[in-house]
């Protein structure tokens, strides 16, 4: 998360939106992002929480996601191999996917 995460507030595309929301709780945000993926991958449920809620009004479109798919894909390969690694990818497709259907819908519905 580390690694993806230094991506992300550098990258053209994504940095604007992740450090505009973020600021300076990037501990905070990482510890999060540990429990969440802890919880989705290792089954040990320490994450609580809606993790839909807090992107519903982000201004992402996208080429945003493609991005946030691209940096995710990229830190995965660079640095697992195996089950776990093809898993935490194709979850985080299918919720960047989730993600940005729900996020147009509900720009449509207000």
């Amino acid at each position: 998360m580390d690694i993806f995460y230094g991506k992300v507030r550098n990258d053209d595309i994504l940095s604007d939106i992740f450090n505009g929301v973020i600021q300076d709780n990037w501990p905070a945000h990482l510890e999060k992002m540990y429990r969440f993926w802890q919880t989705v991958l290792l089954g040990e449920h320490t994450y609580y929480g809606s993790p839909l809620a807090p992107h519903i009004k982000l201004p992402v479109q996208g080429t945003h996601f493609d991005r946030w798919k691209q940096l995710f894909m990229e830190t995965g390969d660079e640095n697992f191999t195996g089950e776990k690694a093809a898993e935490a990818k194709f979850r985080a497709e299918k919720m960047a996917e989730m993600f940005q259907l729900k996020i147009e819908y509900f720009k449509h519905i207000e």
